[in-house]
């Protein structure tokens, strides 16, 4: 099928992606204390089935998920100061990330310093470790090779209440990602408006309204053995345009939005930072399109939304550069001072 031998074209380009991690739970770490519990039930019957405190500000939750028809594992980064109930940021990773770290943990602990910049931010920091390949969406089909996925299900419905009931969240919430997860966040905010308060993207390809672009993103599900089609139908289908970011991006005006792009040429200034194999900035270029026709379709619609079109390829150095430069929007975003 088409999809098969354009991913082999971008097989290589998409090894640079951000990190996104697996299904399978977590095993507690040595040190850890293991506190196995059902203690949060969502209206569902999604349950809260584990929490490993890994340090007094980091947890790993294992979620007992009706949708995705198995446990699903998610990073918590709670505040130092935790006195009373705070709003939640959700942050999704790229496309295959877990694979560095045996699905351990998120591609932002892993390779951002997420953990020493969120810990005197009032704000639950919720990471989901699975996802290689899905968008973050709910599949029309289960794919042979990349399983059920239910994350939009997941995501809005099951795993919120259960946050807010264990970690004393405020029913405040906002979504962010990157690559991958970038387009996956966007996606589910104009799919959930009422859910999310904003929403920060970095380098995702927000723009889905044609066939050339389906095709990049199709490739990318392909690259890591998934059937496009079994997403969301064949490139013609209605639920592409149903999933696509700047197509219904009029629903989130109003709201704190951020966006990050590079110009797919490394910056001096990042260092060893800054670099990323030579497809990092053929990846960068292609979401840079994206970029463009998001803003244009924003534009046209009177959403204001905060661009940074900076330097950078389509690596870590940026996003974690991105991470930084983005909070003061999310934390508007999140009724957060500071």
């Amino acid at each position: 099928m088409w999809w098969k031998s354009f991913a082999m074209g971008v097989a290589t380009t998409t090894a640079v992606l951000g990190c996104v991690l697996a299904s399978a739970p977590a095993a507690a770490e040595p040190g850890s204390e293991s506190a196995p519990m059902v203690s949060s039930r969502a209206p569902d019957g999604a349950r809260i089935v584990g929490v490993t405190m890994v340090t007094p500000t980091r947890a790993k939750v294992t979620v007992a998920s009706p949708a995705m028809g198995r446990p699903i594992s998610v990073g918590v980064l709670l505040p130092r100061e935790r006195a009373k109930p705070r709003p939640t940021l959700y942050l999704l990773d790229g496309i295959d990330g877990g694979v560095y770290t045996n699905y351990t943990e998120s591609g932002w602990t892993y390779q951002t310093d997420i953990v020493a910049f969120m810990a005197d931010k009032d704000a639950n920091i919720v990471l989901p470790i699975g996802g290689t390949g899905s968008y973050y969406t709910d599949w029309i089909s289960r794919d042979p090779v990349l399983g059920l996925n239910k994350w939009e299900t997941f995501l809005t419905e099951e795993l919120p209440p259960l946050i807010d009931s264990r970690f004393h969240g405020n029913g405040v919430n906002a979504i962010g990602g990157l690559s991958m997860g970038a387009l996956g966040a966007m996606s589910l905010a104009v799919r959930n408006p009422d859910l999310y308060t904003g929403v920060a993207a970095f380098s995702g390809c927000l723009d889905q309204g044609t066939a050339e672009l389906r095709q990049a993103t199709a490739a990318t599900v392909a690259t890591r053995g998934g059937n496009p089609d079994n997403m969301w139908g064949p490139l013609n289908n209605s639920d592409w345009a149903a999933h696509d970011p700047a197509t219904h991006v009029s629903v989130l005006k109003g709201k704190p939005l951020y966006v990050a792009v590079g110009n797919g040429l490394p910056d001096p200034a990042l260092g060893l930072a800054g670099i990323a194999s030579p497809v990092g900035g053929i990846l960068e270029g292609v979401v840079l399109q994206c970029t463009h026709g998001f803003k244009a379709q924003a534009d046209r619609a009177g959403v204001d939304v905060t661009y940074d079109f900076r330097a950078g390829l389509h690596s870590w150095g940026y996003w974690n550069q991105d991470l930084h430069r983005a909070w003061p929007t999310l934390a508007r975003a999140l009724h957060l001072s500071h």
